[in-house]
């Protein structure tokens, strides 16, 4: 399907509380379902380390539109228009993120049943959604996830740090994340690079993945390589499809974006509906 053939989706913003701050959501419904539900459980969107829901620019219409769903994306606690947090998220923040955010987002937006869908750690989070959301989620989707804290990962983190030393850089986060950018670069950084997350993985957590999933990786991803995909098709508790992209880095959906929103789409006309 291409851009010109998908129908326009209709954006809403909307504001979870949640006892450490506001979170911000924004949800995109596909045309011509604006009085009634759309079919199949709605797509709810993990970003990446430096990540924002303007950051995914166009890919959550456009996925909106090429399946026929409803697509939530948030910007995490201390991201983006969210509220700020008052200090580094802990070495565990990625399986936190299933049990201490994501619940008040369920509950607050009422999903009942949702896919989980996540880009770089947003997809290891999305992992850890699924597993606790055993019977709530209907489908799993990673695209350039990380399992566990590979040396291409990490050597990437500190060639982007090094980046980081030029002040105009950090105001092209600020876009983004105003005057927070600073801290999500160090929420990002210093978690990375601390000697305690070395042993972050998880791999003990894929198993208790029981719905479909599907992981789409590039073969040029310079935060991690195809292992990560491999892992999660060897692990995870129910059927899987893995699809590895020639010629593609670390942001597929930006990269390939027809190609990604085609698999996704393909995917999720074969889950079973929850």
């Amino acid at each position: 399907m291409s851009d010109k053939q998908l129908a326009p989706s209709q954006a809403r913003d909307r504001w979870v509380d949640h006892p450490q701050g506001r979170i911000f959501t924004r949800t995109w419904q596909p045309s011509g379902v604006a009085h009634g539900a759309p079919p199949g459980s709605p797509i709810v969107l993990f970003h990446d380390s430096l990540g924002s829901v303007e950051l995914w620019r166009s890919f959550p219409a456009e996925l909106s539109a090429a399946t026929g769903r409803t697509v939530i994306a948030y910007d995490r606690l201390g991201f983006g228009k969210s509220d700020p947090r008052s200090g580094l998220p802990s070495l565990h923040f990625v399986g936190e993120e299933a049990t201490i955010y994501f619940p008040a987002l369920r509950e607050q937006l009422g999903l009942q049943t949702f896919v989980a869908c996540g880009h770089s750690v947003g997809g290891g989070m999305a992992v850890h959604c699924a597993a606790e959301n055993a019977d709530r989620c209907e489908a799993l989707v990673t695209i350039a996830a990380q399992v566990f804290a590979e040396d291409r990962t990490l050597e990437g983190i500190r060639a982007a740090r090094e980046q980081f030393k030029d002040p105009a850089q950090v105001q092209r986060l600020a876009k983004y994340h105003g005057d927070k950018a600073r801290w999500v670069l160090d929420a990002w950084i210093d978690n990375w690079l601390s000697a305690g997350f070395a042993s972050w993985t998880v791999e003990a957590v894929l198993p208790r993945v029981t719905c479909p999933a599907l992981a789409i990786h590039g073969v040029n991803d310079e935060y991690g390589s195809v292992r990560h995909a491999e892992l999660i098709g060897r692990l995870v508790g129910g059927p899987v499809r893995i699809e590895i992209l020639q010629d593609t880095g670390h942001v597929p959906q930006r990269e390939r974006p027809e190609l990604v929103l085609g698999l996704v789409r393909e995917f999720l006309a074969s889950v079973p509906a929850r």
